[in-house]
């Protein structure tokens, strides 16, 4: 837990019970939960940390750079504790979202961009197991 202090300390943010455990479980997860997902896990361990507190924790997180924040599914934000550059393959009998090594996808920049500059690209890919 000592660690998970420093963290937060370290990126300027001060470092509540409540804070503490959404970084604990999100950082740790490999799934990518949206927010909901977030408090529901939190509360079990937690039961005063109110929906704002998820939601603005979560956010202060992404915008420090501890985790990241994608719109993977139709209308859900899920947050995602890998920063490094990766794709994501969706599940689409469970629902559940692997992550893609970045090297996996071979993407060119398409003709179609033509008169832009591209500045980031993320591919999802959706798919079920044979």
């Amino acid at each position: 837990m000592n660690a998970l202090i420093d963290i937060l300390r370290k990126n300027g943010i001060q470092p509540t019970p409540q804070r503490l455990e959404v970084a604990k479980f999100v950082l740790a997860t490999q799934s990518h939960p949206t927010a909901d997902q977030v408090l529901k896990e939190v509360l079990k361990r937690c039961p005063t940390v109110s929906r704002a507190t998820v939601y603005n924790t979560l956010n202060l997180l992404v915008d420090k750079g501890l985790i990241a924040s994608r719109t993977l599914k139709e209308g859900a934000v899920v947050f995602d504790p890998r920063t490094q550059r990766h794709h994501h393959l969706i599940d689409t009998e469970t629902g559940i979202i692997h992550d893609i090594p970045w090297e996996s996808v071979d993407v060119r920049e398409p003709e179609i961009c033509e008169g832009f500059e591209v500045e980031d690209y993320h591919v999802v890919l959706r798919g079920r197991k044979k």
